[in-house]
């Protein structure tokens, strides 16, 4: 039995997956808990891990900072961006070190699962403590760079062409001259204990880790052969904090003889609903059954979404296993877990990326014929209904999508997971070849 400290935001997209994850190490035997903010203590203390909440990092800063403003402006002015994102990943470290580091005296565990936008673990007690630092990717991505992908963050196309190859490692160029004094940052963060400065950017850093976790498949993340051998895609690994609730009654008022589309803008969306009022106009008194889900942190009622239709039904929140059974097309902003969730039910979706990885999300969807990509500065209600009504007449988008489901289902997600971090802390790593991310990787037995 080993003892696992998992540090995370307290973010539903960031906190859910790694919950799935500590869920399969307790049945295994072993002891988990985690290091997170008061907002995911519910959840966490709910499944029965004990739960270390920010002591020296100032949450509620954090939650201004990220979430009280507009992030699709931010994302039209990179300068704003970055200081937004300097000001989270990087000014919250020293906080970060001090809670972790009480933490480890006080619970003592062999090692600990960081996602990839905490850094304090990665960048800091990696090479100051003796615990064994593993990574988890927040993202249906690997964001370690490499010819095989473009820069993350922009969305762009998969490198295929030489032209295409060109303009990835264009952009990457530009990408890190923009980054040089994010660069300058960490490196005098770290000079404050006593490190010398990053010899790479964070993101390629995080994959010298002994252990990187991705929650998706190759075959997701543009079958990627240049990682180096510490990346093992799982799967997605997937958990509902509403397993406890029971399927809605009118779920079962709901025509079947109409397709039925489901539109959400993510768990905790609290900006103008874009997506929402387009769908509310181009999809009332159409041919099919509309359920938008506008996240717990809005009432629907207090939404402007323009007249209500007929077909169209408004809820804050609910249960996906009840929901995507019977759902046809899943329209979203494309949020790392919705998406993981939509594809492992084998549903096609249309998404309309609005900040953070949701570029990058849609642009996968679009390249494994799952879904289509809107741009959110071009969504009208007419367009939005013509890749509706695109999705449900071509049948290869839900073929890919059930094939993608088929394929998730064979890496096993949270249980591959739990297998590779008992190998963190019981020695190297025994490597499958069925869950590596390609026949570039070593076995190590």
């Amino acid at each position: 039995m080993a003892r696992f400290l998992i540090a995370v935001w307290p973010f539903p997209g960031h906190y859910f997956p790694l919950v799935a994850i500590a869920r399969s190490l307790r049945e295994r035997g072993h002891e988990v808990a985690f290091y997170t903010g008061a907002a995911a203590r519910g959840a966490v203390e709910g499944e029965g891990f004990p739960c270390f909440c920010f002591e020296s990092v100032d949450e509620e800063h954090v939650e201004r900072t990220l979430f009280e403003r507009d992030h699709f402006a931010s994302w039209k002015l990179p300068f704003r961006m970055k200081t937004m994102l300097r000001e989270w990943l990087i000014g919250t470290v020293p906080g970060q070190v001090e809670d972790l580091r009480r933490i480890a005296a006080e619970w003592r565990p062999e090692a600990i699962l960081s996602e990839t936008s905490m850094w304090a673990p990665m960048l800091v007690l990696h090479e100051t403590g003796d615990i064994p630092v593993a990574v988890f990717s927040t993202v249906a991505a690997c964001l370690i760079p490499g010819p095989d992908s473009p820069p993350a963050g922009l969305g762009l196309p998969r490198p295929r062409g030489w032209a295409s190859r060109l303009a990835a490692r264009t952009a990457r160029s530009v990408v890190d001259v923009m980054a040089s004094d994010f660069r300058r940052a960490t490196d005098e963060l770290r000079a404050r204990y006593g490190l010398g400065p990053l010899p790479t950017s964070v993101a390629e850093y995080n994959g010298r880790m002994p252990l990187y976790i991705v929650p998706t498949t190759p075959e997701f993340d543009y079958e990627r052969r240049d990682l180096p051998p510490t990346v093992h895609y799982v799967g997605p690994c997937l958990w509902n904090a509403g397993d406890a609730e029971t399927a809605p009654a009118w779920l079962d008022e709901i025509p079947r003889d109409t397709p039925l589309v489901h539109v959400t803008e993510g768990t905790v969306h609290n900006q103008d609903p874009i997506l929402l009022r387009a769908a509310m106009q181009g999809l009332a008194g159409q041919p099919l059954q509309v359920v938008m889900t506008t996240g717990n942190r809005r009432d629907p009622a207090e939404l402007d979404l323009g007249p209500r239709a007929a077909n169209v039904r408004v809820e804050r929140f609910v249960p996906h296993r009840f929901l995507l059974p019977r759902t046809d097309v899943v329209v979203t902003t494309g949020g790392a877990g919705t998406v993981m969730t939509v594809l492992e039910a084998g549903v096609p979706l249309v998404v309309v990326p609005t900040e953070w990885d949701k570029p990058e999300n849609a642009q996968r969807v679009a390249e494994a014929g799952a879904g289509v990509r809107l741009s959110p500065r071009r969504l009208t209600p007419a367009r939005l209904r013509a890749a509706v009504q695109k999705m449900l007449s071509n049948p290869s988008y839900r073929r890919n999508a059930q094939r993608l489901a088929a394929v998730f289902a064979r890496h096993r997600g949270p249980d591959r997971a739990a297998e590779l971090l008992e190998g963190l802390t019981a020695g190297p790593l025994a490597v499958r070849a069925d869950s590596s991310p390609g026949p570039y990787l070593e076995e190590r037995l």
